[in-house]
């Protein structure tokens, strides 16, 4: 598929997506959320991709964030489907690496600490401003940057709207690794393709019990169906099941347990 907001590459298991809006910031507009969203679900469903990394275009902003445009009404067709973005990265079961090239601020800061694993450039910031322009984020921004840096330090971010450095970002948690400018995606993409030797199934199992923990009901279905149903159905005791519905008879129940 043909997208105009992002890049598409591969590198043997791994999927490079590039936010390619770089005269704009990065910014996250109706038709990037929409991209990013059919992206990452061609990339959950394709075999062949076992990591994702995340990205901006050029080496000064990762994103800053969206672009909405005027509310003229309170129909959601003037909602950015941003909260797509995120609950994508956040439950599907396959890691996604931040490659932040420079600037992560606002919804960009969001995108980061959902990602499961960030490599920072030397040259990258990080922050939240919401209160300074009459917006928030009060979901995968708050409880995510919580876990992340911890409460007092999540709460600085969001009340006081400091800008932050890789290196600063590093100490307190926000980044896994600090990188020369203009590294991070190469360094993102080694540590996707390190990942994608682990096991997928376990690799999957362990973001689903991460991710079920805030999510409820749609954590614990991911790992109820993705992972626990979708082995289950390969058993002799499903198998035996569902033949003895079929067959109207009952079924054999030296085939349970195997």
């Amino acid at each position: 598929m043909t997208y105009d907001d992002i890049l598409i590459d591969r590198d043997g298991a791994v999927l490079v997506i590039t936010i390619n809006r770089p005269e704009a910031g990065n910014k996250l507009r109706h038709q990037t959320c929409l991209e990013l969203v059919d992206a990452l679900q061609r990339f959950r469903l394709d075999p062949q991709l076992r990591a994702a990394v995340l990205t901006g275009a050029g080496e000064k902003f990762f994103c800053i964030g969206g672009e909405h445009d005027p509310v003229t009404s309170l129909d959601q067709s003037q909602v950015l489907p941003i909260i797509d973005v995120y609950q994508a990265i956040d439950t599907i079961p396959k890691p996604i690496v931040a490659a932040v090239n420079g600037f992560a601020v606002g919804g960009g800061n969001v995108l980061n600490t959902v990602c499961d694993l960030t490599v920072a450039a030397e040259n990258a910031v990080f922050r939240q401003v919401g209160p300074m322009v009459g917006s928030f984020d009060a979901g995968y921004g708050t409880w995510y940057l919580e876990d992340t840096v911890g409460r007092k330090r999540a709460k600085e971010m969001w009340y006081l709207n400091r800008k932050y450095d890789a290196e600063q970002a590093l100490a307190m948690g926000l980044v896994n690794e600090v990188v020369p400018a203009g590294q991070a995606r190469d360094r993102a993409v080694e540590l996707a393709t390190e990942i994608a030797t682990r096991s997928p199934m376990a690799i999957a199992g362990l973001k689903g019990a991460f991710s079920a923990r805030h999510n409820g009901v749609s954590g614990q279905a991911r790992m109820a169906h993705d992972q626990q149903l979708s082995y289950y159905l390969t058993t002799k005791e499903a198998h035996e099941l569902s033949a003895a519905f079929g067959e109207r008879r009952e079924p054999d129940t030296e085939q349970f347990w195997s």
